[in-house]
């Protein structure tokens, strides 16, 4: 049976379904999900991440994870922490990178992986062994509260775009949640719940859409609790808006294009733009101290990108020389195929440390 046949007879015997829980079916289903059942990352793959992109990336989160730890005290044991790893490139990057500068920072490390897909986990395990060797500590879970209390620093790279959402429209009558359910064709198809939202009092046009990620407020509020009780830091980078705003951002991709976000559930990747409004004030409403946000290009300007890839370029080749001038492009640039003004990144860190590198641009 495939996902999408599965998802049609569940609308049939319960009715349609929320927008979250049609994204959480396609991305994590047992046996259909997206992030399941393949590698979606690379040329060959739907999509590119930064960390695929180039090898700066990465190095440039190692040794800005290893300026928190220093300013956390250089604490004897930390929990390196990553949500949604990919292949496990950005880490392996960090990790030899820390290690070229701070040997020390590496002893204390002790990885934390989130990741539910056994296929990626392979593929991590495989980056990281090459970059560290098989006595690096590194351990894998499926949610944040399995992760060992402690001194942490936790990086995300685009995860909680792929966190669910619900969706509500703007009617004369008030706000009404869109569900998926069949058209006469049994086809998916999107509609409206006949309620109305009491408890959404936000005032906005007809016709305007409000999202709403619980998960993504929910994983802030338990990373701003942890920060609270031990030192840490969290750095968060992803697509997404500063302020929250109206709008449909849920999109799907396949084979490095848009395609319809309901044509096949469980085979195309399904993202929506990350609230970093409502992500701050999560963590924010319980103490930790926010930083930023700030565009990603000005966040790795800050860290050096520059003067990194000029490095690199010492000897290279010409087409070398080509390949890191386009990256850096593309990692900082402000087209629109680029990613330095698209991503935003923010931190998140206790009370007791001082400002972090990488936001001193922030307004």
């Amino acid at each position: 049976m495939s996902l999408l046949r599965e998802i049609a007879e569940l609308i049939v015997t319960e009715g349609p379904l929320s927008v979250e829980r049609y994204m959480t079916l396609a991305l994590s289903h047992p046996l259909y999900g997206y992030y399941r059942s393949r590698d979606p990352f690379g040329a060959q793959g739907d999509f590119v991440t930064a960390p695929e992109i180039s090898q700066m990336f990465g190095e440039l989160i190692g040794l800005w994870a290893v300026d928190c730890w220093a300013r956390m005290g250089e604490p004897e044991e930390l929990a390196l922490i990553e949500l949604g790893p990919g292949r496990g490139t950005l880490m392996a990057d960090a990790m030899r990178a820390a290690r070229a500068v701070a040997p020390s920072f590496v002893a204390a490390s002790r990885l934390h992986l989130l990741e539910t897909s056994e296929i990626l986990r392979a593929r991590q395990r495989e980056a990281l062994e090459k970059t560290q060797g098989a006595h690096a500590p590194v351990a894998w879970h499926e949610r944040f509260a399995e992760i060992p209390e402690g001194n942490f620093i936790l990086i995300a790279n685009e995860f909680f775009d792929a966190l669910p959402i619900r969706q509500y429209l703007r009617t004369a009558q008030g706000w009404r949640e869109r569900l998926i359910g069949l058209d006469s064709e049994g086809k998916l198809a999107f509609g409206l719940s006949a309620r109305v939202e009491a408890a959404l009092h936000l005032d906005a046009p007809q016709g305007a859409v409000l999202e709403i990620c619980s998960a993504g407020v929910s994983l802030s509020r338990e990373i701003g609790a942890r920060l609270l009780s031990f030192r840490g830091a969290a750095l968060v980078i992803d697509y997404g808006h500063v302020s929250q705003g109206f709008g449909d951002t849920l999109q799907a991709v396949r084979r490095h294009g848009f395609v319809d976000a309901l044509e096949a559930p469980g085979e195309t990747d399904l993202t929506a733009h990350v609230d970093f409004t409502a992500l701050g004030r999560a963590a924010a409403e319980l103490g930790a101290v926010q930083h930023g946000p700030v565009t990603q290009g000005q966040f790795l300007r800050e860290l050096g990108i520059d003067a990194r890839a000029q490095r690199l370029m010492q000897g290279a080749s010409q087409d070398q020389v080509r390949a890191l001038e386009l990256a850096t492009r593309r990692l900082t640039g402000n087209a629109s195929d680029e990613m330095g003004m698209l991503f935003k990144v923010m931190a998140l860190s206790s009370p007791s440390l001082p400002a972090l590198a990488g936001f001193h641009s922030a307004p």
